[in-house]
């Protein structure tokens, strides 16, 4: 959790950003909140005899540089969203699913005198999330809501949504950038890390599986999520599915990605940085857990070969984010936040090892996916 400590200038501007917006009341107050890391989220109170709560986010634009195309994503994908749950009635709609607030004079966001972009959700009372998986029922709920949250926008055209971060998980692309800080080594570092290249080098042809399933028309492209870590969902006060948030990277994929970006966060015992690299082991049943949850909601609109690719992502994800971690570290440490020289380099190495984990249980994470295809 962000502290809810900041300066009078920073809440001076969220107010006034909030006050464009049609909200329930006056604005009384606008406090940090959430623990992501890509936007500025405050949690706003406003004086309406309900007290309404608010999310209120800075949009990070030299990330998203296409405001408009994010905002008629998220727009279009709530409003999807919203009429498949309908029949639910409305209150239980706006628990379910993320709803955007308009500003006064009709729009979706708002940019300021300074360049920033404003934009408001309603806030869902009464739900948690958590950073760090702690039991299986969890861990269930999790597979549970992004399988959901799949299988519904399923019907939703991928040509109305726009790639707002052209080729995220394209392993071709980043296995190109790593290409490209090899031959520039500006900080001098290719040397020292030959070990880990060849490891990556290794497997390339392999981890191209999934791009390769959807060139030859084997995968559909369907509308992802692409950030599945588990505090992306609200969970409720016993844990069952409430609402999958922060849908700035949903984007036309494949729906493999959504799961072994997920599983990549959830198997590993050890944090994404450990330096100890004997902690980083599997954590079978939250893998169990997951895939239970995932496939009894994905199954009713997977095809065989989307089935199929799931494990080949389980492998892939975490291996593209070592490559990741290992180019910025090669180019100097320009895009990741570091606490110290060399953690771009342990996270790098972390990776790698979870990869390695993945390879030698290769066997028993995909009978665990076969034995709940066959129990759904």
């Amino acid at each position: 959790m962000k502290s809810e400590v900041m300066s009078t200038k920073e809440t001076e501007k969220s107010i006034l950003s909030a006050q464009k917006f049609e909200l329930n009341g006056e604005v009384i107050s606008a406090v940090p909140f959430g623990s992501g890391h890509i936007n500025d989220t405050f949690k706003i109170t406003t004086d309406a005899a309900n007290n309404n709560l608010y999310l209120l986010q800075r949009i990070n634009h030299h990330i998203f540089t296409n405001v408009d195309g994010l905002m008629n994503n998220i727009e279009a994908v709530c409003n999807h969203l919203k009429a498949k749950l309908a029949h639910l009635g409305e209150d239980e709609v706006l628990k379910r699913t993320m709803t955007l607030v308009q500003t006064r004079d009709g729009k979706k966001y708002v940019k300021d005198e300074a360049g920033d972009y404003w934009r408001v959700f309603l806030l869902i009372p009464e739900t948690r999330s958590y950073d760090i998986l702690e039991t299986t029922s969890q861990a269930y709920s999790g597979g549970m809501a992004f399988g959901q949250f799949q299988k519904q926008l399923s019907d939703l055209d991928p040509k109305k949504i726009v790639e707002i971060l052209p080729n995220f998980h394209n392993i071709e692309f980043r296995l190109t950038n790593l290409r490209n800080a090899i031959a520039k080594d500006p900080v001098k570092r290719v040397e020292k890390v030959q070990d880990l290249l060849d490891y990556i080098f290794e497997r390339e042809d392999k981890m191209r599986t999934i791009l390769e399933m959807g060139r030859a028309n084997r995968l559909p492209v369907r509308i992802t999520h692409n950030d599945t870590k588990f505090n992306n969902v609200l969970l409720d006060k016993d844990d069952n599915v409430q609402c999958v948030i922060d849908l700035d990277t949903v984007m036309p994929g494949y729906v493999a990605y959504d799961f072994g970006d997920a599983i990549r966060t959830i198997i590993n015992s050890a944090a994404e940085d450990e330096a100890d690299l004997d902690k980083v082991v599997l954590n079978i049943p939250l893998f169990q857990s997951f895939t239970s949850g995932y496939l009894s909601e994905a199954k009713d609109f997977l095809t065989d070969d989307e089935v199929d690719s799931l494990i080949y992502a389980v492998h892939l994800l975490p291996y593209m984010q070592a490559v990741r971690f290992l180019t910025d570290y090669i180019d100097g440490d320009t895009y990741y936040k570091i606490a110290y020289d060399e953690h771009n380099l342990v996270r790098t190495k972390a990776q790698l090892k979870l990869v390695q984990e993945l390879e030698a249980n290769h066997a028993k994470l995909t009978e665990i996916l076969a034995e709940n295809l066959l129990s759904k």
